[in-house]
């Protein structure tokens, strides 16, 4: 018969401790658990659940071939410049990501001690501007056309992070013509290769 205590269940480190409770997960951890519930919800295998894209409704229709690379980094582009001129002249964001990001955009706290320079809200202003304008341009070119605006479909996209999984042929064609517009605004798309229709 063995003589001592039996020894305690559980995860234990390489030279035999108990691993604590509150030591938490491990990062590794933490992505097998992402990569398990991305294959389960998005039926992939495990390394295209690596994928990042995955992350996000814009990244989903980028990684099903739905919008093309180009598209995918002028909606994330767009998303970019929505997100700083929000932070800039003070507007909350419409999907705060934590309880911190509730209480920062409520002023209780997390603010900086100094409001940006003047020229600095300008210019994110501007390029804010010059953006909505690039979309409003695309809405007026599709006013008579069924389906939503662009403006309306990606700023649901991109700024909402609204699955996008059920577009319909007109909206997908919206979606594309906003995208590509804002690409050539970005410089990522080249005048001889925009669509127009």
């Amino acid at each position: 018969m063995a003589r001592g205590r039996k020894r305690k269940p559980g995860k234990r480190h390489p030279c035999g401790k108990l691993v604590r409770p509150s030591s938490g997960e491990t990062q590794a951890e933490i992505l097998a658990t992402v990569v398990d519930a991305r294959q389960r919800h998005y039926r992939v295998t495990a390394a295209q659940a690596r994928d990042q894209r995955l992350s996000s409704a814009l990244g989903r229709l980028a990684f099903a071939g739905i919008i093309s690379q180009q598209q995918y980094e002028a909606g994330q582009r767009f998303g970019s410049v929505y997100y700083r001129h929000q932070l800039v002249t003070g507007m909350p964001l419409p999907r705060p990501t934590s309880v911190a990001g509730v209480m920062a955009n409520a002023g209780v706290f997390g603010g900086c001690g100094e409001p940006p320079a003047d020229d600095l809200v300008d210019k994110v202003r501007r390029h804010y501007d010059e953006a909505l304008q690039v979309l409003a341009r695309c809405d007026r070119d599709r006013r008579a056309m069924p389906g939503q605006a662009p403006s309306r479909l990606v700023y649901r996209i991109v700024c909402l992070d609204e699955d996008a999984s059920d577009l319909g042929d007109h909206d997908r064609h919206s979606l594309h013509q906003g995208l590509d517009e804002l690409g050539y605004l970005f410089g990522l798309v080249r005048e001889s290769s925009r669509k127009l229709l």
